[in-house]
């Protein structure tokens, strides 16, 4: 019988049925809130603790800290438990209720401060004194190993190899950077697209990083085009998402739907799949659905 970490990944692949633009261009959707932690986060948080444990870095009893906008989170409070690690995890302020919540019920300890660069500062201050171990996903190379062993050969197996178009929302970069590594050393010509929000947006899951916040793990040259994502496109097509495709998401996912869209209508034949990184319960309490 599988214990709950054995369900970490193996997420379906579903055609999108109506809103794709294109009758010559193929749109899928990885739905990655299929994972039992809810979200494509269960995928780095059991690759940088399994890790971790490995290397001797952490063992049974370590406190662990990390800075977070919420499914990471929720992902590691789920995890640790199971290897008897103590977790806190530091959040914004603006997050929505329902994460914290999660994460309390999975028995972390969470702090709330009013932005992710400070928690991020928080976490590191705490980690320099030696109280608590980091993971640091935003410089972390188990995050995007854990794509590169596992999002990306599912991507192309469930393909078939024909896939030509990979769309990822951008926050720490884990998923399109393990994805793209994978990917490529398959087949040169297939593209990388990432989505970041517009100057004026503000899109949960993807951030427009400052330069000194910029994730130590991301390199730019994997990625072939960044596509801008406005607040309202990606409100809308989440909303759509649901009413239209059946498939219930969080903000993010719908800025990556956006900018697989978007494509499908630019480009005359293709495979384009992109990542639905959540399921849209844990948004309720916002006004995404409202």
């Amino acid at each position: 019988m599988a214990g709950i970490i054995d369900l970490v990944g193996k997420t379906p692949l579903v055609e999108l049925q109506k809103l794709n633009p294109n009758p010559k261009v193929k749109i899928y959707a990885k739905l990655e809130g299929n994972n039992p932690g809810g979200s494509v986060k269960d995928r780095p948080a059991l690759n940088m603790i399994q890790s971790a444990l490995q290397r001797g870095d952490i063992k049974a009893g370590t406190r662990l800290i990390e800075a977070t906008s919420g499914n990471t989170g929720i992902a590691l409070a789920m995890i640790a438990r199971l290897f008897d690690l103590e977790i806190e995890l530091v959040m914004p302020s603006n997050s929505t209720r329902e994460r914290t919540l999660i994460m309390e019920a999975f028995g972390a300890k969470v702090t709330l401060l009013e932005s992710i660069e400070a928690c991020r500062d928080y976490a590191e201050e705490k980690g320099v004194g030696g109280e608590y171990f980091v993971l640091n996903q935003f410089g972390n190379p188990d995050n995007y190993l854990a794509h590169y062993k596992s999002t990306g050969p599912e991507i192309w197996d469930d393909t078939h190899g024909k896939i030509t178009h990979f769309v990822s929302a951008m926050g720490t970069t884990g998923t399109i950077m393990g994805v793209s590594r994978y990917l490529k050393e398959k087949n040169p010509d297939i593209q990388i697209v990432g989505c970041q929000p517009t100057e004026e947006s503000s899109i949960p899951g993807i951030r427009r990083w400052p330069e000194e916040y910029l994730p130590a793990i991301f390199d730019a040259s994997r990625v072939d085009r960044v596509m801008d994502i406005s607040q309202q496109a990606a409100t809308e097509v989440t909303r759509k998402l649901a009413k239209v495709e059946g498939i219930f998401a969080g903000m993010s996912s719908g800025g990556a739907a956006s900018a697989a869209i978007r494509l499908a209508s630019e480009i005359e034949e293709g495979v384009i799949v992109f990542i639905v990184c959540d399921r849209g319960d844990r948004y309720l309490s916002s006004d995404l659905f409202g």
